[in-house]
């Protein structure tokens, strides 16, 4: 029987004040940290009937604050309960979730939901630990286009043929280990180079299609093989990219299936939220809980505002 590590009637969902509590809980392990200064533990809870629960004074700059300051969810008037149940639904939907769901869900607002998923998403960035590949491992690399609907003279909707109108993303998938996946603006080795010498160890074996790019760098790393997709070659030996491409075809069905039509000024905060749920997923031992934590630790010293995301918030239809 599988094991039930959270469910939608726990109370942090239904309670901000429990919201709260287990929020502190999860940022701050160790004790309250002071977002002015740093400071762990050295600080006293102000109390008194008109200040709000869970308002502390750090003792070594004196500055008043609340597990909410410095983080994405910083000035918010949306009550934590909802914060938590989005972040929860966020992290265990596979395919993602609209934020017209997310709405009709929480009972908030469209451009409401619309900011909450994006300020999770920025949540979901982490700062990648250590070189994919390392030790001799197996990475590989490939690319993937992504086409919004265009608009001809008369209005129409239509789908152009090849490849120079579509925004295009670039994936790194470790065999059995994480994924890394980018937003470039073309699919050449003057940006494919660096993105794989910063994100790839000297001593990982890369893994490619036959595309002609890989071949001007493929040299820098412990080898270089690719397979001959034009010539219906998908597997030789060890050599393939399935891992690579069961990653891109999730990531379809989520901005096909659940977002239709992401803009190309958010397309990699959307694609940074598949990498997360990836790289944090059940294989590897981490369930919806779990997951719904580890982005609820990744608040902290990320807080987004409204006016520079500048959203056209119509641009995601479900």
């Amino acid at each position: 029987m599988a094991k039930n590590n959270n469910n939608l009637s726990a109370p942090q969902f239904h309670d901000p004040e429990k919201a709260r509590q287990y929020l502190e809980r999860t940022v701050w392990p160790y004790g309250p940290v002071c977002p002015h200064c740093g400071t762990v533990g050295d600080h006293y809870e102000l109390k008194g009937k008109s200040t709000r629960p869970g308002l502390y004074k750090c003792h070594m700059c004196r500055e008043p604050f609340t597990v909410t300051v410095g983080t994405v969810f910083e000035r918010s008037k949306i009550p934590l309960n909802k914060w938590l149940m989005a972040v929860y639904l966020l992290c265990s939907s596979k395919k993602g979730m609209s934020s017209h769901q997310l709405h009709r869900t929480l009972g908030v607002t469209y451009k409401t939901a619309w900011f909450m998923t994006h300020r999770i998403r920025e949540a979901m960035k982490t700062n990648p630990s250590g070189l994919l590949g390392s030790g001799g491992g197996t990475v590989e690399a490939d690319e993937t286009f992504w086409l919004n609907s265009k608009r001809s003279k008369k209005g129409r909707e239509y789908k152009g043929r090849g490849f120079k109108h579509k925004e295009k993303i670039l994936a790194l998938v470790e065999r059995g280990g994480q994924v890394r996946s980018f937003h470039i603006p073309e699919v050449n080795a003057s940006n494919l180079r660096p993105v794989l010498k910063a994100q790839m160890a000297k001593d990982a074996h890369l893994m490619t299609d036959e595309h002609s790019s890989y071949k001007a760098f493929g040299h820098l790393f412990a080898s270089h093989q690719h397979v001959k997709h034009g010539q219906g070659e998908y597997v030789r030996g060890n050599v393939h990219t399935n891992t690579v491409e069961g990653y891109f075809s999730l990531l379809k069905r989520g901005l096909i299936g659940t977002y239709h039509h992401c803009s190309a000024k958010h397309l990699q905060r959307y694609v940074t939220e598949f990498d997360f749920r990836y790289n944090n997923r059940s294989r590897l031992g981490i369930e919806d809980k779990e997951r719904a934590d580890i982005a609820l630790q990744g608040i902290v010293g990320k807080r987004l505002t409204y006016r520079p995301i500048n959203p056209e918030v119509a641009s995601e239809q479900t």
